[in-house]
């Protein structure tokens, strides 16, 4: 049965902390501050982080949903008047507007006509206010008959939980604290506690409202009606948003998506999709779903020399889940088979260890992300550039080390140094660094 699990969040919700929460800091004070827009999928969190932010770094905070809020419909339809703007924000929430005090939250902002153009006169008349905004991803970049405020607001990108975050919902505040530390004696010490945490998030994934009711219950099947309950209401999006015509491609992309990633290669084939389908078909639908924030999409690379974009092979791409925990609930994959490891998943384990890492890399760093594969079929999961180094790397789903593919690869660049992530123990090697998997964020939020 469905129900609006966005209806429940505030009553619901533990306390959770999120990375992102450093960067919002970092908004609040910096010198140059505009408008801010907090983007992300639906149901990632951006409502919660904003007031609870709001009400560690400010005296008070204003906030208005413009979706529900019968008053906020017409709020700056009559002018860009600021001075009335803030005096009716303040009337409409009975907050004390105050400068440097007060935070002004306009959630769901593309429900509001004219709503995204109002944060281009907060920047230039009004810049005095903090004024922070959330809305999904589609609804502000497909924002009809309305502009989007080009270098007039500052842009955060929110994705959902990764595993460190996940450990602090646990209340497992110093595995956390270890795992930051990068203490890899102790690290390994207690590999069989990470792992098993692990793979309770591959199962549960990284979506607040499924951490929320599995660490509240402890509950498979109730987690697996939220996750159910998700991907129900992106499905009324695509409906919502599109004529007719594009969403059944669209939906034929998004249905498609397990089989996709259980291929050995993981290249997205869109005969898959629909039998005879070809790129023209579908490449506004592909947009349509990296626009909603529901998939990543890791572009192949023939050369792998900096910069990477000069190199990529438009043709050839994967395409990855938002979140591993609807990734489970989309295959209709039993918990069980998640949650323990000898369990013969075989092909798709691997989807799901991919899922995740690319998940975190998402989350985690601020470059794009490849893939490299030549005609002597040689292929790396992943290209990143960090720093001025293009690091290539693999995923393994369980200890498996033998990496032919990786080590023929770095033994023709000698100029890199590879990265592979698996359920192993941290090790150094002269061609590759093993780091385990469950600690994928932490090793590139501390880099």
């Amino acid at each position: 049965m469905y129900f609006c699990v966005k209806c429940i969040i505030n009553s619901l919700y533990i306390s959770m902390y999120r990375n992102i929460i450093e960067r919002l800091r970092k908004w609040k004070d910096k010198k140059d501050r505009k408008p801010l827009i907090l983007a992300g999928a639906r149901q990632v969190g951006k409502t919660y982080i904003l007031k609870r932010f709001g009400e560690e770094e400010f005296a008070n905070v204003a906030y208005i949903n413009c979706e529900d809020n019968v008053l906020a419909k017409n709020l700056f339809m009559e002018d860009y008047n600021m001075q009335r703007i803030i005096l009716a924000i303040g009337a409409i929430t009975g907050q004390s507007i105050e400068p440097g005090r007060t935070l002004i939250i306009l959630d769901e902002i593309q429900e509001s006509p004219r709503g995204l153009s109002v944060l281009k006169y907060f920047c230039e008349n009004a810049p005095q206010y903090h004024v922070a905004v959330a809305g999904s991803l589609l609804g502000i970049t497909m924002h009809k008959g309305e502009s989007f405020p080009v270098g007039k607001v500052d842009v955060l990108h929110i994705y959902p939980m990764t595993f460190d975050e996940f450990l602090l919902a646990k209340g497992k505040k110093q595995l956390f604290d270890i795992l930051r530390s990068k203490d890899w004696m102790t690290l390994k010490l207690l590999k069989s506690e990470y792992i098993r945490i692990l793979r309770e998030y591959y199962f549960v994934g990284g979506m607040p409202e499924a951490v929320n009711m599995f660490v509240d219950t402890n509950d498979a099947i109730a987690v697996r009606e939220i996750q159910n309950n998700i991907l129900y209401t992106y499905q009324k999006d695509i409906s919502k948003h599109v004529p007719v015509s594009e969403s059944n491609r669209i939906n034929m992309v998004w249905q498609s998506m397990p089989s996709q990633l259980v291929k050995e290669n993981k290249k997205f084939i869109y005969g898959v999709a629909k039998p005879g389908g070809r790129a023209k078909d579908f490449e506004v639908a592909i947009q349509w779903l990296m626009d909603a924030g529901l998939v990543y999409k890791v572009e192949r690379v023939n050369e792998a020399k900096m910069p990477l974009k000069f190199y990529v092979d438009m043709s050839s791409f994967k395409l990855f889940l938002l979140d591993c925990g609807l990734l489970g609930a989309m295959s209709e994959t039993p918990p069980e088979l998640l949650l323990v490891s000898e369990n013969g998943m075989e092909e798709s384990k691997g989807a799901f260890t991919e899922n995740y890492l690319m998940s975190q890399l998402v989350a985690t760093s601020d470059t794009s992300v490849f893939y490299y594969s030549n005609n002597a079929k040689l292929e790396i999961d992943f290209l990143i550039q960090h720093g001025n180094a293009i690091v290539p790397i693999e995923a393994k789903a369980e200890e498996n080390l033998r990496s032919k593919s990786l080590s023929t690869f770095v033994a023709s660049h000698p100029d890199m140094h590879g990265l592979r992530f698996s359920m192993s123990d941290y090790r150094e090697q002269d061609w590759v660094t093993n780091v385990p998997l469950y600690a994928v964020t932490s090793y590139f939020l501390d880099e």
